[in-house]
């Protein structure tokens, strides 16, 4: 059985300071294994020096919504004018190379055992958002492995599905055998839970066990680079209340 311990990662959206905490703590705890469940940019100021960083440690990162529309030219009509914005500004900041690099990512993996997906495995490229166990049982229909990390909502949550599907919000949860899990890992860089904190979680092959980590990051810094590069201040505001 491998000793192996995974940094599962969602949601990072530009937030240079927020991704440094969470590197900074996972590797206190020794993890060297990263997973991003997709949009590394969008929304904040520093889309390139996350994107730099997310691609020296090798992660293993699916395509995002805002990953998909900040390289590809496609109509924005979908979005929330905020969102529309920002994904205009992105598309000016990336260089030729991590533009690529975005437009090579896969919807959806699977590695050591478990699946990765930004939305949801049935339609990976329709980014549909879950919000309850219906929608998480439409998912469950496509997922061959027992777990399941995704993000996509910025709210950190465990669908558990054993005959029906459960949902819950625990701190900490271990694999059970003969059940399914469809797991949120929150967001990096954008939390939307009410809780301002950084999220992130890790995943321990050997035993089985998932946590999720919040922490406080330097969200000040973060707000001043969206003000100075003349982004929308509502994205600002909303990161001091994690809505």
């Amino acid at each position: 059985m491998s000793d192996k311990k995974y940094a599962i990662l969602g949601d990072i959206h530009g937030n240079l300071e927020a991704l440094t905490t969470v590197l900074s703590d996972a590797s206190d705890r020794g993890i060297k294994s990263f997973v991003c469940v997709g949009d590394v940019v969008g929304y904040n100021a520093n889309p390139s020096e996350c994107l730099d960083i997310i691609r020296d440690l090798s992660c293993s990162t699916v395509r995002g919504n805002h990953d998909h529309y900040c390289v590809f030219d496609e109509n924005l009509d979908d979005f929330h004018p905020l969102a529309a914005n920002v994904v205009d500004w992105t598309r000016k900041h990336l260089r030729k190379d991590q533009i690529e690099y975005l437009k090579n990512l896969k919807y959806s993996m699977v590695m050591s055992g478990f699946s990765v997906v930004h939305s949801t495995l049935d339609m990976p490229d329709k980014w549909g958002y879950v919000f309850d166990n219906l929608e998480a049982d439409a998912n469950f229909a496509y997922q061959t492995t027992s777990l399941c990390f995704h993000g996509h909502t910025h709210v950190p949550v465990i669908y558990e599905k054993q005959g029906r599907v459960t949902r819950s919000q625990p701190a900490k949860l271990k694999i059970q055998i003969g059940r399914k899990y469809f797991i949120n890992v929150g967001s990096v860089g954008q939390p939307r839970d009410g809780d301002p904190r950084t999220c992130y979680a890790t995943y321990d092959l050997q035993t089985k066990e998932i946590e999720f980590i919040r922490l406080p990051y330097d969200v000040e810094t973060t707000q001043q680079k969206i003000h100075d590069a003349g982004l929308p201040e509502r994205l600002s505001a909303r990161l001091a209340v994690g809505k």
